[in-house]
């Protein structure tokens, strides 16, 4: 697992082990960041379930201005903090260990531009879901700014949750990536 492009261009991320832990394809990482790839430069972004942080990592290496990377674990947050360094990364990104409701319903004022989702297969459609109500709830999305959300192919996905609505929905194989915005004011 390698950051595909940008400042950090070829540094091999740190993994963590065990099956906790789904890290995303190269090709399917490669292409999301194709498909996202005007929507970074000088948005804050944050990284939920951030594993080993490799989504909000691409995105600072692209030009992202900041990074917030939230995992319960502590041994991901501790691989997402080894990651920054490696990457000379560290002072842009915070790296938070908490639930991700309540992170996202104490996080305001705080708002992001560009949100990375990537649950565990397992409870991805439950934890997409709520996370999307509670974006749009808290209100820390910035007008025009994009929620990328990655799930299993089958699962069902909404088509819009309040001021949320589905720009682009793209499958790899086995895994489909959501791309929501929230309309520009």
């Amino acid at each position: 697992m390698r950051v595909v492009t940008g400042i950090a261009r070829g540094i091999q991320l740190i993994s963590p082990e065990g099956m906790d832990v789904r890290p995303t394809a190269g090709k399917v990482k490669g292409a999301l960041f194709s498909a996202i790839q005007f929507d970074i430069e000088g948005r804050e972004v944050l990284d939920l379930f951030a594993g080993s942080g490799q989504l909000g990592i691409e995105a600072l290496s692209r030009g992202a201005a900041g990074a917030v990377f939230v995992d319960n674990s502590r041994s991901s947050a501790e691989i997402v903090r080894k990651n920054l360094e490696k990457c000379r990364l560290a002072d842009r990104g915070r790296v938070v260990v908490a639930d991700y409701k309540a992170f996202l319903k104490g996080c305001a004022p705080k708002s992001f531009g560009l949100v990375f989702m990537d649950p565990p297969y397992a409870s991805a459609p439950v934890q997409i879901d709520a996370a999307l109500r509670i974006i749009d709830a808290v209100d820390i999305l910035v007008p025009g700014g994009i929620i990328v959300c990655e799930s299993e192919g089958e699962d069902r996905i909404p088509d819009a949750v309040g001021s949320l609505s589905l720009r682009k929905c793209y499958n790899y194989g086995r895994t489909r990536i959501a791309v929501y915005e929230r309309a520009a004011e």
